[in-house]
């Protein structure tokens, strides 16, 4: 059923619960309803859509691992110098490897096969290519789970809360 973004005292977005587990929070007086689905639990009892907790939780951090799957998920599963969206989708190293460029969050972006051939051991500026968006790391790990949900379910309004999705 729905999912609740739930919001740090700082607005900071923490996670993603269902809405039973929100409305338990709401009830015991921890968070504070920010927005709504149209459906309702109860007649006077609108189903949260994002919730804020009324005390800051102190979140430990948690580093993001470079991987294929999660360059894809930031990069949308789109070429970033065409944006062509389908199989035939490749990892390419913008100053490439056989110029010392390494394996990082900002030196690897998803692109098609015809592109990354095109490009070739050149980069990006040499080849006359240039970049959509300049790549950099994900802030949180929560950024994948939201843009999911965001696309799935519909919950536009978690964008005012979340950057970049």
């Amino acid at each position: 059923m729905a999912k609740v973004l739930v919001l740090n005292a700082s607005y900071e977005p923490l996670n993603i619960t269902n809405w039973k587990r929100a409305v338990v929070l709401l009830i015991k007086g921890k968070a504070e309803p920010l927005e709504h689905h149209s459906q309702f639990i109860h007649q006077t009892f609108s189903l949260p859509s994002v919730i804020r907790l009324r005390h800051y939780v102190k979140v430990p951090y948690k580093d993001i691992p470079l991987t294929r799957k999660n360059i894809f998920e930031r990069d949308k599963n789109s070429c970033q110098y065409c944006s062509y969206k389908g199989d035939q989708i490749t990892l390419d190293h913008i100053i490439p490897r056989s110029r010392g460029g390494g394996d990082s969050w900002e030196n690897l972006v998803a692109a098609c096969v015809r592109c990354n051939i095109k490009k070739g051991s050149r980069t990006p500026k040499e080849a006359q290519m240039p970049l959509h968006k300049q790549p950099r790391k994900p802030y949180s790990s929560l950024h994948f789970e939201i843009a999911k949900c965001t696309k799935d379910n519909n919950n536009h309004e978690w964008r005012k809360y979340v950057i970049g999705i």
